[in-house]
């Protein structure tokens, strides 16, 4: 069962869904652009009904207790002092890490910076920020790739581009791979006034690379063949930059959308990670 939480903090009230008992393995998730919590749907009834108790927040700007309006307050700081602020609220001194799109950026800042607070951590799409500065200045592939970054950056105008035409734009980012209502979904959430100004200040206020370090947790790196905004180059090249033990895995044929298109295959890798690193 799936539960509703309020997680309080300085910065103000995340709301979060919940898998499993208060007690089990601590397992906290982090959503990408344009989602939510709810896209670990399954991946939260599936590990907490293994013993783990499975904490996905609504991030800055996608929770409206917590959804400043300034593209400053969105820095990697303001991010990764919230994943510490809600492990601080639930009572978790040490906690398994996992990220996808850009949770998983926010998930290596906090695996890099702060090891004793991270058990493992599992990177779903995004590679190292590092790998992926270097791949967008020398692979002209990625370069291409990554520029969707400069129209997510744009004030105003990617917001009127999205909504525009009963949020044809928004809709059309998930490329026809995400369900149907869970689209839907996404896209109630973040037509709601500023929702969907906070979600892109998370790309107003970051750089490629905002200088993260080496992780040396247990690291898992899930990379899918189909991803339209992350090529081989970046991908391959993030085990340079992890120097604990590290397990690269590929899906062939699956989108940038993993969690929610092939939601059993990376719920198994998630699972064999935890269970090779207990300690």
């Amino acid at each position: 069962m799936i539960e509703e939480l309020e997680i309080r903090t300085a910065a103000g009230t995340f709301d979060a869904l919940s898998g499993g008992a208060p007690g089990g393995r601590e397992v906290l998730l982090l959503h990408g652009f344009p989602q939510g919590a709810i896209e670990w749907e399954f991946q939260l009834a599936a590990l907490g009904g293994g013993g783990c108790h499975a904490v996905a927040p609504d991030q800055r700007g996608y929770s409206p207790g917590v959804r400043p309006q300034r593209a400053a307050d969105y820095r990697l700081a303001d991010l990764v002092g919230d994943v510490v602020a809600i492990a601080d609220g639930l009572g978790w001194e040490r906690f398994d890490l996992v990220g996808h799109d850009c949770g998983a950026r926010v998930g290596w800042a906090v695996a890099a910076q702060l090891p004793a607070r991270v058990r493992t951590f599992s990177a779903v799409s995004h590679p190292h920020p590092a790998a992926l500065e270097q791949a967008v200045a020398e692979d002209e592939d990625q370069a291409q790739r990554s520029h969707h970054l400069t129209t997510l950056r744009r004030p105003r105008t990617a917001e009127q581009a999205m909504l525009a035409d009963d949020a044809a734009g928004l809709r059309r980012i998930f490329e026809w791979k995400v369900p149907e209502e869970r689209v839907e979904d996404y896209v109630r959430r973040l037509e709601l006034p500023d929702a969907l100004t906070g979600a892109l200040n998370w790309y107003r206020a970051s750089s490629v690379g905002d200088g993260i370090g080496q992780v040396e947790v247990p690291t898992l790196y899930v990379w899918s063949t189909e991803d339209a905004t992350i090529g081989s180059t970046a991908a391959l090249a993030t085990q340079k930059y992890v120097s604990g033990p590290y397990r690269f895995e590929m899906l062939e044929d699956v989108s940038h959308w993993v969690p929610e298109e092939a939601p059993e295959a990376l719920t198994r890798l998630l699972i064999r990670h935890l269970l090779a690193h207990r300690e």
